[in-house]
């Protein structure tokens, strides 16, 4: 299973990639090869500041529907245009294209409360 190195990660299995103050959040390897064929994916909070862990937008796969959840707190800045068009670029891709939101993080100190790779790896192995 791919856990790369350079990413912080959540136990719903969101990963966050920080580029100076300002991050891209998705959803693991893992999430995705649970949820099977992703179909469809719906977020409709860019341009919001929301908290860490509130919802940020769902994720439907042939079998169910879950949310994705902020793993820290910031601004939607931006939602990842091809999910609406192609939403199995995640099954993909799900550490590169297959990325959800851009954001602009409003409380650094956060990010030390994630998970570290190895950390990761232990909680879905």
């Amino acid at each position: 299973m791919n856990i790369p190195e350079n990413l912080k990660y959540t136990k719903d299995h969101e990963w966050i990639k920080v580029e100076n103050n300002e991050a891209y959040i998705g959803i693991t390897e893992f999430a995705q090869g649970e949820l099977g064929d992703i179909v469809f994916i719906e977020i409709e909070t860019e341009g919001e500041t929301l908290d860490k862990e509130e919802t940020f937008g769902t994720i439907e796969a042939v079998k169910t529907v879950s949310d994705m959840y902020m793993p820290v707190g910031g601004e939607v800045l931006e939602v990842n245009p091809k999910l609406e068009e192609s939403p199995d670029v995640v099954n993909k891709d799900p550490y590169g294209d297959g990325w959800m939101i851009k954001i602009k993080i409003t409380n650094p100190a956060e990010l030390n409360e994630l998970l570290s790779p190895a950390q990761y790896k232990e909680l879905v192995s």
